[in-house]
């Protein structure tokens, strides 16, 4: 079971608890087993846990330009994606 993370915990510190749950979330719906209806909410909140990750990945970029120039964060250039590895 994925741990606790107090309710006013941010984004950043909950992104490894959403992105473990998404995780067995789809497993559980790879495995063909659920119903329609268990399978449309398992859908709901994966995309719901997709969109935590996606917000918890921002700000953790943001605060680190922030920490790599407090003085002009806006001159930080944006990461480079990582290789496909195809």
């Amino acid at each position: 079971m994925a741990k606790k993370t107090s309710p006013d915990a941010s984004p950043v510190a909950r992104f490894e608890q959403s992105l473990d749950e998404l995780e067995q979330l789809v497993d559980r719906m790879e495995q063909g087993e659920m119903t329609l209806e268990e399978s449309l909410s398992a859908y709901e909140r994966g995309v719901g846990l997709y969109r935590q990750c996606q917000s918890a990945l921002e700000q953790a970029e943001i605060r680190v330009r922030l920490l790599s120039d407090p003085q002009n964060p806006d001159s930080a250039e944006p990461f480079a994606p990582l290789p496909d590895g195809n």
